[in-house]
């Protein structure tokens, strides 16, 4: 016997015995395709049954929470123009008036004229400051939101995408990009 007659059968696949390595042994084809089937089967069910639910309800969920808070946003940067147009009014009021004060002052004293204009002013500067000071408290609350909302957004779709991000990156490519568009 030869070298060459007892390595024939080991190149073709096939053991000393005679038998083949049983995944590529075509008789064993049938049962491991009804296995595989099987498999994806309960593999399917269990991906459709729970655990896609469960991701489409955190998903509706968060644009839920992004649809409130920019609804949020535009609420308050409403009440932060009605109340610039009732400073603009009240400005302008108080303004006429200070004239028709300081016309009919004018006549008596000039003296009673620079005092009752600087209290005026004073007045005005006051109710001014105020007034922009709780603009610029609204467009900040308003602007907070919208940032936090942006983070959240960002760290949510990066996390869907595969890719973990710290919030405080996720914060500082939020500002970074607020930055740029400003």
């Amino acid at each position: 016997m030869n070298f060459l007659s007892l390595a024939a059968p080991a190149a073709n696949g096939e053991a000393a015995g005679g038998a083949s390595f049983p995944p590529f042994d075509p008789w064993h084809f049938p049962s491991q395709l009804f296995w595989l089937a099987i498999l994806f089967g309960i593999l399917y069910l269990a991906l459709s049954r729970f655990i896609l639910p469960k991701l489409g309800g955190v998903i509706e969920s968060r644009e839920d929470t992004i649809a409130d808070s920019l609804d949020e946003a535009a609420r308050l940067n409403e009440q932060s123009k009605e109340a610039k147009q009732q400073q603009d009014l009240a400005l302008a009021e108080a303004r006429g008036k200070a004239r028709d004060t300081a016309d009919k002052a004018r006549e008596k004293v000039e003296a009673e004229i620079a005092a009752e204009t600087a209290k005026v002013d004073a007045e005005l500067g006051e109710r001014l400051a105020e007034a922009e000071a709780r603009i610029q408290t609204l467009r900040n609350d308003a602007m907070s939101n919208v940032e936090q909302i942006a983070t959240s957004a960002t760290q949510a779709m990066l996390g869907r995408l595969g890719v973990t991000v710290t919030e405080a990156d996720a914060r500082q490519a939020v500002a970074r990009n607020t930055q740029q568009e400003g």
